[in-house]
């Protein structure tokens, strides 16, 4: 049922419409054509026939919206009231990047042309003063369960491996295993920084096959056959 219209139009007044008044006539609605009727049924239902009045409008001022403090423009500033300038890489927990020692790009270098055929080791650490890649110890003739040993528990450590592997067919070779061993338990300043500077590391060392391991109980030869087996 099409609910009855109500005249709150300007003009219905004129159109020979019945007029929709709760009041006029006991609400059953009033059909008006001129003169007297029609202004006493429009005098009746003034209340229904304005059109409702608009909400006021609140002030601009009201509305606006106030940056908090702490990042209100003019709180971006230091303490010399030049603005500070947004560096994303400084707003987020970029990773540092330490440089590898000089020193032990030359022991690499050397320990990548070495002629021994036994199983040898670096074990290098991060300088956490100076940011710096160093070396930790060498080791000759070393197993990887010996090597495993050496290895701090709860630290990360950087590991260059030159490992004598014999291969399902008789074929022997000597490759240079990259091991970025990374404990849980690590404080996450030093796991950070190890990760940052792991990139540079192996470009200085100009190796390929790079291994990493959250538990050192995982450095077995086993383990280590495994990893070199995707590699043919």
């Amino acid at each position: 049922m099409r609910a009855p219209r109500l005249a709150n139009e300007p003009g219905d007044l004129k159109k020979g419409l019945t007029l929709n008044c709760p009041k006029a006539h006991g609400g059953g609605g009033v059909p008006y054509s001129s003169g007297k009727v029609e202004e006493e049924a429009a005098e009746r239902c003034v209340p229904w026939a304005r059109p409702p009045p608009r909400h006021q409008e609140e002030p601009e001022s009201a509305c606006q919206f106030v940056l908090p403090v702490s990042t209100s423009p003019a709180c971006l500033k230091d303490r010399k009231g030049k603005r500070a300038e947004r560096n994303p890489s400084r707003m987020s927990n970029a990773l540092v990047v330490c440089e590898v020692d000089e020193s032990l790009k030359a022991k690499l270098k050397k320990f990548r042309f070495r002629k021994e055929t036994t199983n040898a080791a670096i074990i290098m650490k991060i300088d956490m003063e100076k940011q710096l890649v160093i070396v930790e110890e060498e080791y000759e003739d070393i197993s990887m369960d010996e090597l495993r040993e050496e290895l701090p528990e709860r630290q990360p450590r950087f590991i260059v491996y030159s490992y004598k592997y014999v291969h399902s067919d008789g074929r022997v070779s000597y490759p240079l295993c990259f091991i970025f061993s990374s404990p849980m338990g690590c404080k996450p300043e030093q796991q950070m920084m190890y990760a940052g500077s792991k990139t540079g590391l192996v470009h200085a060392a100009d190796l390929t096959k790079v291994f990493e391991t959250r538990n050192t109980d995982d450095l077995t030869e086993e383990w280590l056959r495994n990893q070199l087996g995707f590699f043919g």
